[in-house]
């Protein structure tokens, strides 16, 4: 329970500081949003998406057919 609240209050403490401590223009935040909407960070990002779509694709008809086992009617839950 107490390392629970101490990582509670870290986390808080992070919260609060990297949202309103600046770091010259900008806080924390402030930067890690600059960076990542620069051109270079968009690029990896689509490159990132290209190359996991086929995983992506393969979970989302695995979810499917898993769904459709799932709520199928008759034999439910004899097996």
């Amino acid at each position: 329970m107490i390392r629970l609240l101490f990582f509670l209050a870290c986390a808080v403490a992070l919260a609060i500081c990297g949202s309103t401590v600046k770091f010259g223009d900008r806080t924390f935040f402030g930067h890690v949003q600059a960076i990542w909407n620069t051109e270079e960070a968009q690029d990896a990002k689509k490159g990132i998406e290209e190359k996991a779509k086929p995983a992506v694709e393969k979970v989302e008809r695995a979810g499917k057919k898993a769904y459709e086992e799932l709520t199928r009617d008759g034999d439910a839950g004899t097996r």
